[in-house]
């Protein structure tokens, strides 16, 4: 296993001074059952959790940052590994780098912190797939995490940080642990240059096929590195998000993530807003995970998302209004929830409040019933586009307006 030692440089800066630029991040959000088997409740305890991200930035170095937001104690990291991702749970050989934290090989994370682990030499180029393995050594209690990530994370007992083997995970679930970032730097200047998407499940890639890297962020990256133009794309969706309230499951309301999420990731130029369809439709039913479900106006959401925008323009940040997507036959859709959608959508093409607006609902929408997904684009849920609509929302974006 390789140390993390850079020596006293990368490239031609000293390490202690390196620019640290954005290459992926995840949303981070309260430990719970959610929709998915996951082991945010349970913890974890002398045991070894691997987990796979893919960067869209750049660098001859790397960094990661782990979250405890939601812990109720302090939390023991008792070792940490980056590397190469090879196949399934397996990482390519010779590319595992140890991480230390203050140049030691253990952490503890405040409850409620956050703590960035030193540089790692490793190259890595957009679309890498990089491994994280988290060791606890001691019981952790209920984990900060985030529900849906539409990627495979693997458990093992005892200290496999470097194992070989990926045989020797033998759990998986689809959801991300402690990992909030992994940050990348080349010796250079800063960039600016990060596009941020926020919002909720349709953000955060719900009906896209796992493990595959098709969510619209993705297929957004994939489009401005077609384009000569390659950004680092940045995903702060979580499922079910609301923009007015807080949620138990869903996470913190957007409008007050909005900062954290958004404006204190490092180099960001531009967020893509797509947030509003659950305050809509959770008025309108009565089930035990939407409680509290307020009965939100059209003019409430305009007022969140006023706010977003004043968050935003403090920050210099250009912010793109995406309109809610069509979402006829799902289990929330009624006349009131779709006239809401309705006042909602056309305040955002005309009302000219944000930098941009990108038209998701006219992009994705049934020419022959636009109230309802366009059958091609419909994951089968009625109100989550599958792979292909992701990639039409992608290529709805007018890249000049990021």
């Amino acid at each position: 296993m390789h140390s993390n030692s850079l020596g006293n440089s990368v490239g031609n800066s000293p390490v202690n001074s390196l620019i640290w630029n954005a290459g992926w991040t995840a949303a981070m959000q309260r430990p719970s059952i959610g929709f998915h088997k996951n082991w945010a409740e349970e913890g974890f305890a002398d045991q070894t959790v691997r987990q796979t991200v893919r960067v869209t930035g750049s660098g001859t170095a790397a960094r990661i940052r782990i979250s405890n937001r939601y812990g109720a104690a302090p939390l023991e990291v008792a070792g940490a590994t980056l590397a190469r991702t090879g196949e399934g749970a397996a990482v390519e050989a010779g590319t595992v780098r140890t991480l230390t934290f203050g140049g030691e090989p253990t952490v503890v994370v405040p409850a409620g912190g956050e703590v960035h682990s030193d540089a790692a030499e490793l190259s890595v180029a957009p679309f890498t797939s990089l491994t994280v393995s988290l060791y606890f050594a001691r019981p952790t209690g209920p984990a900060t995490f985030h529900a849906q990530a539409w990627a495979t994370a693997y458990r093992a007992a005892g200290e496999q940080l470097a194992a070989a083997d990926p045989a020797v995970f033998g759990e998986t679930t689809v959801s991300w642990y402690y990992l909030a970032a992994v940050e990348l730097a080349d010796g250079g200047p800063a960039r600016r240059d990060a596009v941020v998407v926020f919002g909720d499940s349709i953000t955060d890639g719900f009906g896209s096929t796992t493990d595959a890297d098709r969510r619209y962020s993705d297929a957004l990256a994939e489009r401005l590195a077609a384009e000569g133009t390659p950004r680092p794309v940045l995903n702060q969706g979580i499922g079910g998000n609301l923009l007015l309230n807080d949620s138990a499951w869903f996470g913190e309301r957007a409008g007050g993530r909005f900062r954290r999420d958004v404006l204190d990731q490092p180099g960001v130029r531009s967020v893509v807003v797509l947030v509003g369809l659950n305050d809509i439709g959770f008025s309108e039913v009565d089930l035990p995970t939407y409680k509290p479900a307020p009965d939100n106006s059209a003019a409430d959401l305009v007022a969140g998302y006023r706010n977003v925008i004043a968050q935003a323009r403090a920050a210099g940040v250009r912010i793109i209004g995406g309109t809610v997507l069509p979402f006829k036959a799902a289990e929330y859709h009624t006349p009131v929830a779709e006239a809401k959608r309705r006042e909602v959508n056309a305040w955002m093409r005309d009302a000219g409040e944000f930098d941009a607006v990108v038209d998701f609902a006219t992009a994705l929408a049934d020419p022959a019933d636009p109230d309802a997904l366009a059958p091609a684009y419909d994951s089968g849920d009625h109100k989550h586009p599958n792979d292909e609509g992701y990639r039409v929302m992608a290529a709805a974006l007018d890249l000049t307006t990021l």
